[in-house]
């Protein structure tokens, strides 16, 4: 038995519905707001046979069905309409990207806030570590007379900042005498060439070894480090709000499943160098006794190099329209980021709602 269009308009009404409401729809609510033309009979006999397909489900005795995961899948895959911002939800957007964005650290951090706030979920993002990233400039500034600050920049943006102890009797001058050495030094280079000083620079001058050698340890950590360099987690509450965790191991499971970072990363990576992944039920189980969820992920470039992920993570009753549409947005959003410099969210994308 095959899939009329029939059969999907119904099943889309059906996964709206109670992507809406939460609760069970009826036949006779689907005719009412979607197929007047057709009988409550007909509707009734066409939702059981999505049941025996497995599209569907029938909680206790309601004449309401709900969708299965299967049926969300199926959803994004073919059903899904798709949607624009609405210009409530860009002001959101431009509220945290209108402005100077330097470090990926504040990407991640923007982009996970406006995510959870304009889809009322939780959001996960990661910065990964990017090997190929290029350096592209070191800044020192004094801070005092004995301690200035190493700001390391690359094609991405500001890598890191630290502050490093010289000794008495740092100048600006010296500053700038150190930032054209170490820029000299490593400009150009790609973070994955970064092993051996000896193959950077033969001999380091006495005044400047201690930049140096900090900016060396800074690059050796960044590039031996795991494949992501942190992650920042918004709105793990939210989940307590929907009405899937109401019960109360499911909520403890889900809470104790985010709090856990190392089960988290295989989480937010993406298969097939696809932009945006949705994992619904059973496609999240990376282990035993993992939450039921659904799970929609997007990839993030700069410079068209990828940088990280973003997630959203709720229950498999959630708006993937909406969802979709605020993770493709901010994508291209996070794409167009100039590194260094105020980002721009002007668009003429988006609905007068």
């Amino acid at each position: 038995m095959g899939l009329t269009g029939r059969k999907e308009k119904i099943l889309q009404a059906i996964v709206d519905g109670y992507i809406e409401n939460c609760q069970p729809v009826s036949s006779a609510e689907i005719r009412e707001k979607h197929l007047p033309a057709l009988s409550s009979a007909t509707i009734r006999n066409e939702m059981a046979a999505l049941e025996e397909m497995g599209y569907l489900t029938q909680p206790h005795t309601s004449s309401g069905r709900i969708p299965t995961a299967e049926a969300y899948r199926l959803y994004v895959e073919k059903l899904m309409p798709r949607r624009k911002l609405s210009r409530s939800e860009l002001k959101i957007v431009k509220r945290y990207f209108n402005k100077k964005i330097t470090e990926l650290d504040d990407v991640l951090k923007s982009t996970a806030k406006v995510i959870s706030e304009i889809t009322n979920l939780t959001s996960v993002a990661y910065v990964q570590s990017n090997e190929d990233a290029v350096i592209t400039n070191i800044r020192i500034v004094r801070i005092t007379d004995s301690t200035a600050l190493i700001i390391i920049v690359t094609n991405l943006g500001v890598l890191k900042d630290t502050t490093v102890n010289i000794g008495n009797g740092v100048t600006d001058e010296y500053c700038d005498r150190a930032s054209r050495f170490i820029t000299d030094v490593f400009g150009g280079r790609k973070i994955s060439e970064i092993n051996k000083p000896k193959t950077i620079v033969k001999e380091v001058k006495k005044e400047y070894s201690q930049v140096f050698d900090t900016v060396m340890r800074i690059l050796k950590n960044y590039s031996h480090d795991e494949t992501f360099s942190d992650i920042v987690l918004e709105g793990s509450a939210k989940i307590l709000e929907q009405p899937e965790y109401v019960n109360l191991q499911k909520a403890k499971a889900m809470l104790e499943f985010l709090d856990a970072k190392e089960e988290l990363v295989p989480v937010l990576q993406n298969s097939d160098d696809m932009n945006i992944s949705i994992r619904i039920g059973k496609d999240n189980e990376l282990r035993d006794g993992m939450p039921e969820c659904a799970i929609v992920t997007a990839s993030y470039k700069i410079n068209g190099m990828a940088v990280g992920n973003a997630s959203v993570i709720g229950p498999i009753r959630m708006d993937y329209s909406k969802v979709v549409s605020v993770l493709d947005y901010l994508s291209k959003t996070v794409q167009m980021l100039p590194a260094g410099e105020s980002s721009s969210t002007d668009s003429d994308e988006g609905s007068d709602e």
